[in-house]
């Protein structure tokens, strides 16, 4: 069993023209087609819970978090940020989904300003550009978001890992629109698509990538404990 949180400010879908596009939320909409799987155990939390909904107990009890946030980057707790990060790097996986580019997570874990450009209200075509990767796996080569926000180039990130997927959009920019990156024993994906004005978390080939994020993304190894430098007092040679 995976156990998976789904993070959501859950502030713009409180009002039009959004709350009519996911009325449970865009982290309902998430839960809603992963609990399709019997293998992945799904909770939520919002930004306006006690500490996030992002605990201490919380995070030891998740194996994948997926993140998405947006209107309240800098008013993120720096304290629960930092319990993030120190989870991610001690082994728990972590999604971060569209405008969590932006969020202090990000930025702490890959060390980097993640700035990048954009625009509104554009066609999307999504092509697979590492279809050997896990998170590919059943997705064709390519497939066309009708609107999205427009995120393009340069996008002030460390190399990635994998580069999956590669965002062409109608105004003729790209983007590195899916890519890996590995922060201490945590795998973290970034995925592009999703901006909260469009019911992109409802297209099929949306939710595969990230059913698909949630089996690559689970720890392989958990510390119990934050890293940290230990002395080795005493070396025995053979």
């Amino acid at each position: 069993m995976i156990r998976v949180t789904i993070w959501n400010e859950y502030l713009h879908e409180k009002q039009e023209p959004v709350s009519h596009i996911y009325p449970n939320g865009i982290h309902g909409c998430i839960k809603e087609f992963l609990e399709t799987d019997e293998e992945l155990s799904i909770q939520t939390a919002t930004f306006e819970m006690p500490e996030h909904g992002l605990t201490e107990e919380v995070l030891e009890q998740t194996d994948v978090l997926i993140f998405w946030s947006h209107m309240r980057q800098e008013q993120f707790s720096d304290e629960v940020a930092k319990r993030v990060c120190d989870h991610v790097r001690r082994g728990m996986g972590l999604i971060a989904l569209h405008s969590a580019h932006f969020s202090k997570i990000m930025k702490e874990l890959l060390g980097t300003s993640m700035t990048l450009r954009w625009k509104h209200g554009e066609s999307e075509r999504v092509f697979c550009t590492a279809p050997y990767h896990p998170i590919a796996e059943g997705i064709p080569e390519r497939f066309d978001i009708p609107k999205e926000e427009m995120y393009g180039e340069y996008f002030d990130i460390p190399k990635p890992d994998d580069v999956i997927f590669t965002g062409w959009f109608s105004c003729g920019e790209v983007f590195r629109s899916g890519c890996t990156f590995h922060s201490g024993y945590g795998k973290i994906f970034y995925f592009q698509p999703g901006h909260e004005e469009y019911p992109v978390y409802y297209i099929p080939e949306v939710q595969k990538i990230i059913k698909n994020a949630v089996y690559w993304c689970k720890p392989s190894v958990r510390k119990t404990s934050p890293l940290d430098c230990a002395e080795v007092k005493e070396v025995t040679l053979p």
